[in-house]
Formats: C-alpha cells, sequence, structure tokens
C-alpha cells in the first residue's frame, strides 16, 4: 500500500507572512549599508565644518590682534602726528557711568 502523501496548502496569510519575511532579509542589508554610507557622509561633513571653523577663529584671532594693535595709544598717537594733531593729556576727561 502507497501512503498518499498530504500536501499542506498554505493559507494566503502565510504566503503574505514569507513574502514579507524574504522582503525583509533582501531589504535589510540594503538598507544598513544606505545608513552607513549616509552616516559617512554626515560625518565628513562636519569634519569639513569643524575645519572651517578652526579656520575662521585663527582668522578672527588675528584681526583681534590687529585691532589691539591699531588701538594701542603709542599708534593714536602716531596717525595723529601724522594728521598735524598734538596729544595734550589736559584735554583728556574721564567719564564714569554710574550704576
Amino acid at each position: 500500500m502507497k501512503k498518499k502523501k498530504k500536501k499542506v496548502k498554505t493559507s494566503k496569510f502565510e504566503k503574505l507572512l514569507y513574502s514579507i519575511a524574504v522582503f525583509l532579509l533582501v531589504i535589510s542589508p540594503v538598507s544598513i549599508v544606505f545608513s552607513k554610507a549616509t552616516l559617512a557622509q554626515i560625518n565628513f561633513e562636519v569634519e569639513k565644518q569643524k575645519k572651517e571653523i578652526e579656520a575662521q577663529k585663527k582668522t578672527n584671532e588675528s584681526l583681534a590682534m590687529t585691532i589691539d594693535e591699531l588701538a594701542s595709544l603709542t599708534k593714536i598717537q602716531e596717525v595723529a602726528e601724522q594728521q598735524g594733531l598734538s596729544y595734550n593729556n589736559n584735554n583728556i576727561r574721564t567719564v564714569v557711568e554710574d550704576s
């Protein structure tokens, strides 16, 4: 006697579950690679911005030093003399702000 093998029929719900599982198995590695590539690009942009910030800080420091040099009393006296002005300490008044 031959035993008849019963075919186990899969329902539409089971087929849907299998399809979703296969889809997830295929999409997962792709999404992981895509997210890591995006993260690498963002990290590259962050490092680029950090370098630009550092360069701007150096420029700002240099300009602040230049301002300090130009605002020094000796430089002011030098420019005043070039313009034909004289420095008279008696004409200087100190203003004090009351708080």
